[in-house]
């Protein structure tokens, strides 16, 4: 169903690989709803994903983008604004990897190259993309940012590797950038922390379905789908929510605030 909510609205969207992914459903969602947007991921993504049928289907343009990479995000920026022909309204920051978790390197062996790339790819990107729309001038008042994380920044997972330290930093830059675009541009910076979603990143993390799993058993709402995180991330990026800026919003069918579960309990009661 279709409330109009971005009729009008501007944005750039992060990182949509294929239909499972977040960013893929939000795409489809934001469109919908009325927005433009130009999508953009890393010229190596593209070439492993099915994003022109998104862009086909969303009426949407592609531009190939290095999210580490300042002149590339500048460009995009640039190309952007253009494109669509005026500042923006939504980003969304849906980018993560982890070359120590794709290579088998335990949390305790790292090797601290891998982790450099893993954390300027997944987190500090977040500040680089921030950056470039700030210095441009290119959001309109009372836009909105969003970035996907998960709550291993909070809570220990073992298996999540050094991912967990990325979304610690990730949501850091959310509240620090957060206050400055707020005071000054009046635009609102904020993270979703989703359930463990199927999706194809999410999927190449050791014991990935037992996290679902889990999770499902210990929520009382069950796991949030990726399709409910784009309604989710639709909300933000609509003018219902004008005044919520620099929060890390749980979004895991209360998964983040249940102790534990009936089922998880008769699990180890039997």
């Amino acid at each position: 169903m279709s409330y109009n909510l971005l009729k009008g609205k501007r944005g750039i969207i992060f990182g949509a690989l294929d239909s499972n992914s977040i960013a893929w459903k939000t795409a489809e969602r934001v469109h919908e709803e009325g927005g433009k947007f130009v999508l953009s991921n890393a010229p190596i993504a593209m070439r492993m994903g099915t994003i022109k049928e998104l862009a086909k289907k969303t009426g949407s343009e592609i531009v190939a983008a290095d999210a580490t990479s300042e002149e590339d995000l500048n460009a995009l920026v640039a190309q952007s604004v253009k494109i669509l022909g005026g500042k923006l309204d939504f980003v969304l920051h849906s980018i993560g990897m982890s070359v120590n978790v794709r290579k088998g390197r335990h949390y305790t062996d790292q090797n601290y190259d891998f982790s450099t790339k893993g954390w300027d790819v997944s987190a500090l990107s977040f500040h680089k993309v921030m950056q470039s729309l700030y210095k441009a001038d290119a959001m309109n008042k009372w836009g909105s940012i969003v970035a996907l994380t998960y709550m291993a920044a909070q809570r220990t997972f073992p298996d999540y590797n050094d991912m967990a330290d990325n979304k610690a930093y990730l949501e850091s830059v959310a509240r620090s950038f957060g206050y400055f675009f707020g005071k000054e541009k009046k635009v609102r910076v904020n993270t979703i922390s989703q359930s463990p979603t199927p999706t194809t990143a999410g999927q190449g993390v050791k014991g990935f379905d037992g996290f679902i799993s889990y999770a499902e058993k210990m929520s009382p709402l069950g796991n949030a789908t990726a399709l409910e995180c784009a309604d989710y991330t639709v909300s933000l990026f609509s003018d219902l929510t004008k005044k919520v800026t620099m929060q890390n919003l749980f979004h895991d069918g209360g998964f983040s605030n249940t102790g534990v579960s009936k089922e998880v309990m008769d699990h180890f009661v039997e």
